[in-house]
């Protein structure tokens, strides 16, 4: 199968276009963690994945990463955030008739849910890489007050090595959420999924199996 991937310049938005070969059964904008951006490994290997599964898959820089190539967002501007990956899901509905989903890899995926719970009609579903469920040893700072609100089924794929919250809160918290919910647990994993090595052909097959 030929799949090709262009770079994505429009409205504000920067990342890469995975596009399958024929016409796409759904939409995927698909965002990176407050350390990385776009090219992350992980991102491509899940994008890939999609791709050969029919699926248009945007990988977006989030709009504190075009501002700056290094560091961390600004809690203070994570709306600011949001509002870049409504654009984004905006900009692939200009390009593919079809469902449309979103995702991210920790605070990606964090502003992702959050903005799915804030325009329940935004989205199809989630897919969400090592959701950072509270920071690394403060189990009580959750970070789930939205979780409430979400109406979009959801995939988590979360390490049992992550320090950001263990697979067994992940599945406690997801309880909040009145959707399809499914964890996908990686035995030895860390925050980053391992990066390279992710499953991720695995986790494409899970996503669409939620989705049916």
């Amino acid at each position: 199968m030929s799949l090709q991937t262009v770079p994505f310049l429009e409205d504000g938005v920067v990342g890469h276009l995975h596009r399958p070969e024929g016409s796409a059964r759904a939409g995927l904008v698909l965002t990176h963690g407050a350390g990385a951006n776009c090219d992350s490994p992980l991102l491509r290997r899940m994008a890939g994945a999609l791709a050969v599964r029919d699926f248009a898959v945007l990988r977006c820089d989030l709009p504190f990463r075009q501002r700056r190539r290094t560091g961390p967002p600004f809690p203070a501007q994570a709306a600011t955030d949001r509002e870049g990956l409504r654009v984004a899901v905006a900009a692939m509905r200009q390009l593919f008739d079809a469902p449309m989903f979103l995702g991210g890899h920790s605070y990606g995926g964090r502003q992702a849910s959050m903005l799915a719970s804030e325009q329940p009609r935004l989205v199809k579903g989630l897919l969400l890489l090592s959701y950072p469920l509270h920071p690394p040893a403060k189990p009580h700072q959750l970070r789930t007050g939205h979780f409430g609100s979400l109406r979009s089924p959801a995939l988590f794929v979360h390490g049992t090595r992550d320090p950001f919250g263990s697979v067994e809160e992940i599945q406690e918290a997801i309880e909040l959420i009145p959707a399809r919910t499914l964890v996908k647990r990686l035995e030895g994993a860390g925050h980053d999924l391992r990066g390279g090595s992710f499953p991720a052909e695995e986790v494409a097959e899970l996503f669409l199996n939620l989705l049916d």
